[in-house]
């Protein structure tokens, strides 16, 4: 039986780092993909970006899967002393808009605010949290909370928001479309968007806190082959698909399998974890700008 995980990891390597056979299907879908991007571009020709009377910043990437924007988005709010962090709230168990954080506390636990606001909410003190699907509405609330700027966490697609745009490189052989490559959308020539690359616009840092001398590492972030050039010595790779809700029992079960002293997380699952009161070890990964913004 096909399980969520193996899906997820499935869908990740035909997309990344495909196999003869995935090269074949991704072939096969090419006319779709044609067809996905002209609408992705008819789309983008009928949008009127509306003005907010704002500074709003958009950090994103055009493919699927992670690209480390939340790292970044942090970096660049701490330069701001009045920001709001806006975004849709991915793997939540709420709908519609939740102030996750004002600017003095959180308002609401991870179940209601998703992994990545609740990362905003504890990283950002002095910022406000605001999750909706409908990004205009979060906009409106953060001027009615006196914010004086926005960054929209991966909205490059609401060509309807006046809007700069930061756009993080990502490294990978197949530039097609949906459903035959990774790509949700172009780089359109009548869009402008300042591009961040790693190594040149910025780069990570990563400090190991609470560390044991055996860790089983746990994570549930999108290619987390990603942290293999941070990860210090482990047990074991525990792997699961990106936003996943992790139970006491089956982080328990690692630990007993592995007898490891503690588990070793990213800051994205930490806020999940974190009262099951398990020994954790934090890969607490940062970015530091290079460049200005």
């Amino acid at each position: 039986m096909l399980t969520r995980n193996s899906l997820v990891f499935w869908v990740e390597k035909y997309f990344y780092n495909p196999s003869l056979s995935q090269k074949l299907i991704s072939f096969c879908l090419l006319p779709l993909s044609y067809i996905y991007c002209f609408l992705m571009l008819v789309r983008f020709k009928s949008k009127v970006a509306e003005d907010f009377g704002i500074d709003i910043v958009s950090v994103g990437n055009l493919t699927v899967g992670g690209s480390g924007k939340t790292p970044l988005v942090i970096a660049l709010a701490k330069e701001h002393l009045n920001a709001a962090i806006i975004l849709r709230g991915y793997g939540r168990d709420s709908s519609g808009l939740y102030v996750v954080k004002d600017k003095n506390k959180i308002l609401c636990d991870v179940s209601v605010s998703g992994d990545e606001a609740m990362i905003y909410a504890h990283k950002l003190p002095r910022a406000v949290v605001i999750v909706s699907e409908d990004r205009k509405e979060g906009i409106k609330k953060a001027k009615e909370m006196g914010v004086t700027s926005v960054f929209l966490d991966d909205a490059y697609s609401k060509h309807d928001i006046k809007k700069r745009d930061i756009l993080i490189e990502v490294d990978t052989s197949n530039n097609r479309c949906l459903p035959s490559g990774p790509y949700r959308e172009r780089l359109w020539k009548a869009k402008e968007v300042t591009l961040f690359r790693e190594g040149i616009d910025f780069k990570r840092r990563v400090e190991l806190k609470d560390a044991t001398v055996k860790m089983s590492l746990v994570t549930a972030i999108a290619r987390p082959e990603r942290l293999d050039e941070f990860l210090p010595k482990v047990v074991s790779k525990n792997y699961f698909a990106d936003h996943h809700t992790f139970t006491k029992k089956e982080l328990e079960d690692i630990l007993k399998k592995d007898k490891s002293d503690s588990l070793l997380v990213t800051y994205k699952d930490y806020v999940k974890v974190q009262d099951f009161g398990l020994k954790l070890s934090l890969l607490d990964l940062e970015v530091e700008l290079i460049s200005p913004l």
